[in-house]
């Protein structure tokens, strides 16, 4: 039996602000990426980072690692007496561990395999 459509509440498209900034910063270029890489790998220096995201400009890189850390989903850790700094998750940042997975089953279900 089909519902009557015009006896329905209206629906509220509006999104929600907390909804909208996280696909915002998920959806901008290389964080997805950057948020991957150090889920599979954890604590990185910068280069290594860069290694695994090679057409990404170290330019770029620095702005989205410094957005990711204002965000509170990347810790930059700097060892005193050394020059080591390295890059990981904060625990805000790990918790997106089930939806990079299900991005990535979606991705591989819908898009077919290509070489960059």
């Amino acid at each position: 039996m089909k519902e009557n459509i015009a006896l329905r509440e209206p629906i509220n498209y509006f999104l929600c602000p907390k909804f909208e900034k996280t696909f915002s910063f998920l959806g901008k270029k290389w964080n997805g990426l950057i948020i991957d890489v150090l889920l599979q790998e954890g604590a990185l220096r910068f280069r290594e980072v860069a290694r695994q995201i090679p057409k990404c400009s170290d330019r770029v890189l620095v702005e989205r690692l410094r957005e990711l850390e204002n965000d509170g989903v990347v810790i930059r850790k700097e060892y005193p007496d050394s020059s080591l700094i390295e890059y990981s998750l904060t625990q805000q940042g790990k918790e997106l561990a089930p939806i990079m997975s299900a991005i990535h089953s979606w991705s591989e279900k819908w898009y077919p395999s290509t070489e960059s």
